[in-house]
């Protein structure tokens, strides 16, 4: 089998039809996408069943730097999409400064997110401190591993520029700037 075989042929995949990058691409993102939500939910039916235990648990969570982060991580995905545009337009070295401002407030969501552990791990929270705990940590530590992926296929595509593989890069990325945008109320402010 060859990547060719995976390629769709008129007619097929109709649906991916007007998304950017390649359709496989898209599968995983969807895929993802149903993950992140069984798990958001789980934690919005664990908060109904146990609101004292969820506040309490809020309580330790620094809602400043989450903020902060989120600001990193939708500013990364505008230099992303920067990106997109510089290779559709083939300025490659422009992409290139681009995706590597993408990854650059990648690694700083990474450091911030890590500091925050280190905080609330600090102050006595732990994967098996409380429900709430349990699932922040399996929630967002699932996030952080998308961040490094997303940031290690940037890294991948930046190199050749390529609109298409920028575009299909930049997909994955922006999913994972969604998922955070979706994360930080839900876990961070909803009380």
């Amino acid at each position: 089998m060859s990547a060719r075989d995976f390629e769709p042929r008129e007619g097929e995949w109709e649906v991916f039809a007007e998304l950017p990058g390649d359709p496989m691409m898209w599968v995983l993102i969807f895929s993802e996408l149903a993950v992140f939500g069984l798990l958001l939910g789980a934690f919005s039916v664990a908060r109904a069943v146990d609101p004292s235990g969820f506040a309490d648990g809020q309580k330790l969570l620094d809602p400043g730097l989450a903020g902060l982060n989120t600001l990193v991580l939708v500013t990364s995905g505008w230099a992303a999409a920067r990106g997109v545009l510089a290779a559709r337009e083939g300025r490659r070295a422009d992409c290139r400064r681009w995706l590597s401002l993408g990854i650059a407030l990648g690694a700083a969501f990474v450091a911030i997110k890590l500091s925050e552990y280190c905080g609330e791990v600090a102050s006595g929270a732990g994967l098996e401190t409380s429900t709430f705990f349990t699932l922040y940590f399996l929630l967002t530590g699932f996030h952080l591993l998308h961040v490094v992926l997303g940031m290690t296929i940037l890294a991948v595509v930046l190199r050749g520029a390529d609109p298409h593989a920028v575009e299909t890069g930049t997909s994955f990325w922006h999913m994972v700037d969604l998922v955070w945008v979706l994360i930080f109320p839900i876990v961070y402010l909803v009380r």
